[in-house]
């Protein structure tokens, strides 16, 4: 009942504001809900099924143009897929103004393995709070890129629930830094990804 007076309160004051509400968009109490194309089911942020269906039956692209349209559409979803920037940069390679588009062998085994990603990929969340949580943020600097995942854990979980996943490839003489300065500059960078995801709760961080 409490729900249904506070959001009768929500409403009268939107249209107060003179905002307009369709009804069609009004939903009542629900443990599911899709919010900006993403899905919401008890507090598990998910990639809804008809965006997964769409995803994986793309053609592999023929221009620069469909090759970027397929980026955009699979990169608002980046956070569920470990590695990314690493799995997707053969991709990139042929959108390069420099360069001619050539689809070769490894465009294509990076087409089919973030299709793979995506169709598999795992829901995030829901954040907690409190003194039994522990968030623990995973850093690591690989050849291709840097990598990061979150995840929260309490008493009695053993791998806990991912919050995000993070990933860049390197930017200009990032690439020729020592692998120390790799791991520092993944471990810095790590930190202040998951600070947007927890603010300011306490981080555990782990490095190879």
């Amino acid at each position: 009942m409490e729900v249904f007076e506070k959001g009768e309160k929500i409403i009268q004051i939107l249209l107060g504001a003179g905002f307009a509400i369709k009804k069609s968009k009004v939903k009542g109490p629900s443990r599911e809900i899709q919010f900006l194309g993403v899905k919401w089911q008890d507090g598990w942020r998910q990639i809804p099924t008809e965006v997964i269906n769409k995803i994986t039956a793309m053609s592999p692209p023929t221009s620069k143009k469909e090759t970027q349209a397929f980026l955009g559409a699979i990169g608002f979803w980046r956070m569920h897929i470990p590695e990314y920037s690493q799995i997707v940069s053969p991709l990139y390679l042929v959108t390069r103004k420099k360069n001619d588009f050539h689809w070769g062998p490894e465009q294509q085994q990076a087409f089919a393995q973030i299709k793979q990603e995506i169709a598999h990929a795992v829901a995030l969340g829901p954040v907690r709070t409190g003194p039994d949580v522990k968030n623990v943020l995973y850093s690591a600097a690989g050849s291709h890129g840097l990598s990061w995942s979150l995840w929260q854990k309490v008493p009695g979980e053993t791998q806990g629930r991912p919050l995000g996943f993070w990933s860049r490839s390197y930017r200009g003489s990032k690439a020729n830094s020592t692998p120390t300065e790799k791991e520092i500059l993944a471990a810095y960078e790590g930190v202040q990804a998951a600070s947007e995801a927890i603010g300011t709760e306490a981080q555990l961080l782990l490095t190879p």
